[in-house]
């Protein structure tokens, strides 16, 4: 696809409630839609807290079947204002089997297709392995109305063969939902260097790749059930950038819908400058595959 395509990201703070959490991704979607977004995209997870700052069984309550109410309810808002939504929900497959999945509603309301979480974290405050086993679906584009979607979450984001693989499936953008914070107890240096990572990383799969990348990320203090640790200050910052990483858009700390509009052909445009598919040597990558090159 050739033409322009307006983006919204919706950036907000989740508490307890999940119906209010609902509301307010709602209240977002509607809010983008009415600013001409045909793509809008949600954070991590955004229907509750980040529940993985703890290891709990019954917080598996949380979990839903795909398909089940949270597409329900997206799919019609994407049939109600014409537009594709990407949500982020924590999946019950079966009796005591969880992923963490994204899904696409394509502009009719229908499920376009689902994403499963890959690459899963275990690390103080982001206990996930705890619930979720890792996704089965491989890095395939989900098809939609407004192009082939690179659907990936959070922690997929550091891996720059998940994204690889994504743009050699296919896909015409990337796009990462996410929940990713600061611990308060860390000093502004090192924060700062934890915010820059997580931008440069995902900007480098732009540039790598010749397509742009929607990052999205949630906002706001959550406590740590357990106080094991200080719990996590959601740093917000969502963006879109272009094909050669240039930053388009770029959100604060704040709950806020960000709009943007990309132009798809330029991915056309500046993989014929920069043709890295074109030169890659698949042929002495063979190593890529190992657990670790032992050089001894």
């Amino acid at each position: 696809m050739s033409q322009p395509l307006t983006i919204g990201l919706i950036q907000h703070a989740c508490s307890e409630d999940v119906a209010a959490n609902w509301r307010e991704s709602e209240q977002g979607i509607r809010e983008a839609a009415a600013q001409g977004a045909e793509l809008v995209v949600l954070p991590e997870l955004h229907a509750s807290v980040y529940f993985c700052q703890t290891e709990d069984t019954s917080l598996c309550d949380l979990a839903e079947p795909i398909p089940g109410p949270g597409t329900e309810r997206l799919g019609r808002l994407a049939e109600e204002l014409g537009i594709v939504i990407v949500g982020s929900l924590f999946e019950r497959r079966a009796p005591g089997l969880f992923h963490n999945t994204a899904v696409v509603l394509d502009d009719d309301g229908s499920l376009a297709g689902v994403y499963r979480k890959m690459h899963i974290p275990d690390d103080p405050g982001y206990y996930e392995k705890f619930y979720f086993t890792p996704g089965d679906l491989g890095f395939e584009p989900i098809d939609t109305a407004v192009g082939r979607l690179g659907v990936l979450v959070c922690w997929d984001q550091w891996f720059p063969e998940a994204a690889r693989l994504m743009a050699l499936a296919g896909a015409d953008l990337l796009i990462y939902p996410t929940a990713i914070g600061w611990d308060p107890d860390d000093d502004s240096d090192e924060m700062h260097r934890q915010q820059d990572a997580w931008i440069t990383i995902q900007r480098s799969h732009g540039v790598a790749n010749g397509i742009p990348v929607v990052a999205v990320n949630r906002v706001g203090f959550e406590a740590d059930p357990s106080e094991a640790t200080a719990g996590a200050e959601f740093w917000g910052s969502s963006f879109v950038c272009g094909p050669q990483g240039e930053l388009l858009a770029r959100a604060g700390h704040e709950r806020e819908v960000l709009i943007t509009t990309i132009d798809r052909a330029r991915s056309e445009k500046v993989r014929r400058i920069w043709p890295y598919l074109r030169d890659r040597r698949i042929d002495a990558y063979a190593d890529l595959t190992l657990r670790y090159r032992d050089r001894s």
